[in-house]
């Protein structure tokens, strides 16, 4: 696979996360999928901001992703070579945590941070 094809994977599954967010910011009754099921039903307010605060996170990783495998904002390049290891580091820690956390329905995103750890490390190498 190529860093492109791994980079707008990254991106896409990051954009899935993101709505989701978006949708927990919303008021949709979906926090038992997320921060450990802690906030079942609809998020309180300062969790709505989390939520919108989540979005800007993962948008610029993404960015960082994109520009480093060349796809976007080269003039990030430099930035990207070292700051995509954080990137990669996070969805490491994502992975085991959505893999063991308590809430059931959370470990959906288990394999959707499993696929950004391989597409970010795919990146990351390239």
């Amino acid at each position: 696979m190529t860093a492109t094809t791994a980079a707008i994977i990254f991106a896409i599954f990051s954009g899935v996360i993101m709505v989701f967010q978006a949708c927990l910011a919303a008021g949709l009754p979906w926090g038992a999928a997320s921060m450990g099921g802690k906030y079942p039903g609809k998020y309180p307010p300062k969790m709505r901001f989390v939520a919108v605060l989540n979005i800007f996170i993962l948008g610029f990783m993404a960015l960082i992703v994109l520009s480093r495998a060349e796809v976007i904002l080269s003039a990030m390049r430099g930035f990207s070579e070292i700051a995509i290891w954080v990137v990669v580091v996070f969805y490491f820690v994502s992975t085991i945590l959505n893999t063991i956390t308590p809430s059931r329905i959370e470990r959906i995103w288990a394999p959707v941070a499993f696929i950004l750890l391989v597409s970010g490390i795919i990146v990351a190498l390239s």
